[in-house]
């Protein structure tokens, strides 16, 4: 017994998945669902999706079966690229919103303002420091955790700072205590 089913159904050139049940209703009638599915689509109305339900003989199902399901199937199919269409530009429109744009100027407007602050610190450090006042100078530079991208350049300043302040005669390690 050789049969065309798989072929007839490549044939129709869909791309999902199928479930088909049958189900013996009397003694020679049938029932056969068809159910065409993607779970690849992240709408879940996909799921909401009815299955064709045949009824008959397994003759009238043998001869009617195709052109029974060829253009429901094909109707969900389309339904389905639809689906997927809508969420990919529905993503697209939430990027270009202005809700989103005026986020981005927000987080913008944020760094520029850190920005700001980060150069009045260091130019009031620099104006400390030229007067001579480099503990002062040294407590004006900004924490580096606050402005990671100027880690390197924070630690080297403070360090700088600390090297011109005055030796302090209690706590000089270079000098050897006495008993």
């Amino acid at each position: 017994m050789e049969t065309n089913f798989f072929k007839s159904i490549l044939a129709l050139q869909l791309a999902g998945n199928w479930n088909i049940n049958i189900a013996k209703e009397d003694t020679d009638k049938l029932i056969v669902s068809v159910l065409f599915f993607n779970d690849s689509i992240g709408d879940d109305a996909r799921k909401k999706v009815p299955p064709i339900l045949l009824k008959g003989t397994a003759e009238e199902i043998d001869s009617g079966f195709f052109e029974a399901i060829e253009q429901p199937v094909k109707d969900t199919a389309e339904l389905f690229a639809n689906m997927e269409q809508f969420l990919k530009e529905k993503e697209q429109a939430k990027v270009s919103s202005q809700m989103e744009k005026d986020n981005v100027l927000k987080i913008d407007k944020e760094k520029t303002e850190m920005q700001k602050q980060y150069e009045q610190a260091m130019k009031k450090a620099d104006e400390l420091e030229t007067a001579g006042k480099f503990k002062e100078a040294w407590m004006k530079v900004p924490p580096a955790d606050l402005y990671p991208e100027y880690k390197d350049i924070i630690h080297a300043r403070k360090a700088e700072l600390s090297d011109k302040f005055p030796i302090d005669l209690f706590n000089d390690p270079n000098t050897e205590e006495s008993c």
